[in-house]
């Protein structure tokens, strides 16, 4: 495992389907409880967001720039997801909510298919700054609500969660994962003639911004869906390979209302692509 890889899949290593922990709501969601997140939990926030946002710099789509002010909110370190959730909600009809961690597959989906996007409640240590093992709140408010604050983004994520609870239906949870993981998680993005990163991912971790747009170890090929849906990848290292989009309303226009059922029967049997040589 490559010491700066920050991001566990958010799909293939969520928790069977059980009941809710204690404290947790049917849909998992927990009180915030911001008054409750300490000094120095507030002092890595603040480390992690200063640091992330220099590093990005050139490096990030304008959206994710833009969509920034959403997080610069009165009070220091982690967002109060009240004030944030006003802000979010005036622009493109989502809201943040607190979990205690991954949650189940179906819970997951129900809630993009809502506008409503899982946050966990907790958030890395100062000793851990380039790894942890499942999404806390800075890569799942950094590195996601700016774009959410971005129309197309937001409807193509609702779009993602409708495709989920229909890919569970038709046992294709795989071939979902894999759309969510090379666009969400580790999209790049072909912006003013330069490839740009828009996957939250990337965008959340210290090494692979530059790993994603710098090394020529991976390759990026442009984005097709049968290729995404063929593609296998690993959670536990940099990705061998980036799908790039055009622009985020071309990535609407291809999941937004399209059945995918039809291509998940196609692809059953398909051997699949090993990313480092797709």
């Amino acid at each position: 495992m490559q010491a700066d890889q920050l991001i566990a899949d958010p799909i293939a290593e969520t928790p069977a389907r059980s009941a809710p922990p204690p404290g947790a709501a049917a849909d998992w969601t927990i009180p915030q409880h911001w008054e409750r997140f300490t000094a120095e939990e507030h002092r890595v926030w603040d480390i992690l967001f200063a640091r992330q946002q220099e590093l990005l710099g050139t490096r990030a789509v304008r959206a994710f720039h833009e969509g920034l002010d959403v997080l610069r909110l009165s009070k220091p370190g982690i967002p109060d997801l009240d004030e944030l959730n006003e802000r979010l909600f005036a622009r493109t009809g989502w809201t943040v909510v607190s979990v205690p961690g991954l949650v189940p597959d179906d819970i997951f989906f129900d809630h993009l298919s809502n506008r409503r996007f899982p946050a966990g409640n907790f958030i890395r240590s100062a000793e851990q700054l380039d790894y942890l093992e499942e999404p806390d709140v800075f890569h799942d408010v950094f590195g996601h609500v700016p774009l959410l604050a971005q129309p197309a983004v937001a409807d193509f994520m609702q779009a993602i969660g409708g495709h989920g609870l229909h890919a569970l239906e038709v046992g294709a949870l795989h071939r979902l994962a894999r759309l969510y993981w090379y666009t969400v998680e580790f999209g790049l993005a072909r912006e003013d003639g330069a490839l740009k990163i828009y996957g939250a991912g990337i965008l959340s971790s210290f090494g692979e911004t530059r790993y994603s747009l710098e090394s020529d170890v991976p390759h990026r090929p442009a984005f097709d869906m049968r290729r995404v849906l063929r593609t296998a990848y690993c959670s536990s290292e940099f990705q061998k390979s980036y799908f790039v989009i055009d622009s985020f309303e071309d990535l609407l226009d291809r999941t937004v209302g399209d059945d995918l059922a039809p291509l998940y029967e196609a692809l059953d049997g398909v051997p699949d692509l090993d990313p480092a040589f797709p």
